[in-house]
């Protein structure tokens, strides 16, 4: 079975970790199968929505694997198959792979069914939503190891927790609860395990069911908004604003809600 799986049904893809034995560690096959999956999903407009999430009964996400990715990315371990090769001859198939600076342009749920540790925890920080297990931990243990997080943990963490609290779990390496995070505002809900998939392909559902040019041009103003002044955000709020007034969905869901019907988004 592959160590990764996809499935696309009703607008939303699901994408599942699966190497539960290595604790769904990212692995070089891993790694280049994530790449392009995520290749394939951002090229799809059927695709509203992605659910992110780990195979059942496992840690979510150990981070890469230690014994056959980071030796390659140190140099500790030559190439020894397909999968070393493509990783080792291209730099950034690991930085895609954890969505480190690759955009989707469609709303993420990062449906954490177990811990999810450095890699896994800096996955969990490219969601837009998060949905995690009950006593889960998360955590950049990267320091413990003589490294920094280097998939996007170092950079945004402090964007997502506050400082004082980013400034702890990055420096010590220690991991945080799911109840720590969700009572900081990281994370939107903390379920048992069994229930993480279930709850987040709920909130992908609700996602879907909405315009998709209107949820694709919100979650834009939302992101890029961060870095920007008030005045700034606003403008970009204002040409959002114009581009979805010019759509075909813009007339159907006020027509549909005059109607007491249920809209037909087209994403037009």
């Amino acid at each position: 079975m592959s160590v990764l799986q996809v499935e696309t049904k009703d607008h939303i893809a699901v994408v599942t970790l699966n190497r539960p034995e290595a604790r769904n560690a990212l692995s070089p096959e891993l790694i280049v199968r994530l790449a392009r999956a995520w290749d394939d999903i951002q090229g799809d407009d059927e695709v509203r929505v992605v659910v992110l999430t780990g195979a059942a009964g496992s840690t979510f996400c150990a981070g890469f694997d230690l014994a056959r990715s980071i030796p390659l990315f140190t140099g500790a371990r030559q190439p020894e198959d397909e999968w070393d090769a493509a990783v080792a001859a291209d730099g950034a198939l690991a930085g895609k792979a954890t969505l480190r600076d690759f955009d989707l342009g469609r709303p993420l749920v990062v449906a954490a069914n177990g811990h999810a540790i450095a890699g896994g925890m800096e996955m969990l920080l490219a969601g837009d939503l998060r949905v995690v297990a009950t006593r889960a931990k998360l955590g950049l243990s990267e320091v413990k190891l003589g490294l920094i997080p280097g998939m996007g943990g170092t950079a945004k963490l402090s964007r997502h927790l506050p400082a004082a609290v980013a400034a702890e779990v990055l420096l010590t390496g220690d991991n945080m609860t799911a109840e720590d995070a969700q009572a900081v505002g990281f994370v939107n809900r903390v379920v048992a395990a069994e229930e993480v998939l279930d709850t987040a392909m709920a909130l992908a559902t609700t996602i879907a069911g909405n315009a998709p040019l209107a949820v694709r041009a919100a979650r834009e103003v939302l992101r890029k908004s961060t870095d920007l002044t008030q005045a700034e955000a606003l403008a970009l709020e204002t040409e959002g604003v114009g581009r979805m007034m010019l759509t075909e969905d813009a007339v159907e869901g006020p027509r549909a809600f005059m109607e007491k019907r249920p809209p037909v988004f087209k994403g037009r």
